[in-house]
């Protein structure tokens, strides 16, 4: 396996593509939902949307490290997506009516190559570019799945 493969989890969620999308854009929880996440600042006025810039700051172990993300896709109840430029990644969720629920995709793929400043910051303090590849995926895993959390638990809210 390489750093730079597409890394991808994906989930069925008993919940409308509204009541996902609810949750998965409420950035002020998104680092709850995510092991490396620690927050996500907007730089610019006007909320979550096309073209906004994040500053996101990450943590795995000991190690803390900014991260500029600008959105990239942002479609409500289908697709939100954002290019982070500091390591050349684009973060993926995708949503589709499924069966009276959701399938919730989350994918990274690398569009382009990861940048130098990505390719030598993970082995030196990320435990190796493929290592911490691996630990993101298995995060991406945990991400959806407290998403799926989540809005299962809404939707019941709401059907009571």
């Amino acid at each position: 396996m390489t750093a730079d493969r597409e890394l991808r989890a994906e989930t069925f969620i008993n919940a409308s593509p509204e009541v996902v999308w609810a949750v998965l854009t409420d950035l002020k929880k998104m680092a709850e939902g995510s092991p490396e996440l620690l927050t996500m600042i907007p730089l610019l006025p006007g909320g979550l949307r096309l073209g906004q810039t994040y500053l996101g700051i990450n943590r795995r172990k000991a190690v803390i490290w900014p991260s500029r993300n600008v959105v990239s896709a942002f479609e409500p109840g289908k697709a939100l997506a954002w290019d982070t430029k500091t390591s050349g990644a684009t973060w993926i969720y995708e949503l589709s009516a499924e069966d009276g629920g959701t399938r919730l995709v989350h994918r990274r793929p690398v569009l382009k190559k990861l940048t130098l400043l990505s390719k030598g910051f993970a082995p030196v303090a990320l435990g190796g570019n493929e290592e911490h590849a691996d630990e993101l995926e298995q995060g991406m895993a945990q991400t959806i799945f407290r998403i799926k959390t989540a809005a299962e638990s809404a939707a019941h809210a709401a059907s009571r």
